[in-house]
């Protein structure tokens, strides 16, 4: 797999992922919703770790900074 996220974009969605899951523990979100969230928030954070987005392959579209040589 090759990189196709930039720092930015990892941040953005660890910070994210924190947020909704800082929300659910304090039942602002509940429920159905809130299981989703959770669900889409481990993927934010799974994806920010690996460096990784499938779905960005999908639409051809990378935030990784491009070195130039």
């Amino acid at each position: 797999m090759k990189k196709n996220m930039g720092t930015a974009d990892q941040v953005i969605r660890t910070l994210t992922a924190i947020v909704i899951a800082l929300l659910y523990y304090y039942d602002a979100i509940t429920g159905t919703l809130g299981i989703v969230l959770l669900v889409l928030a481990g993927v934010f954070l799974l994806t920010s770790f690996v460096g990784f987005c499938p779905l960005y392959t999908l639409f051809g579209l990378s935030t990784c900074d491009t070195k130039k040589e």
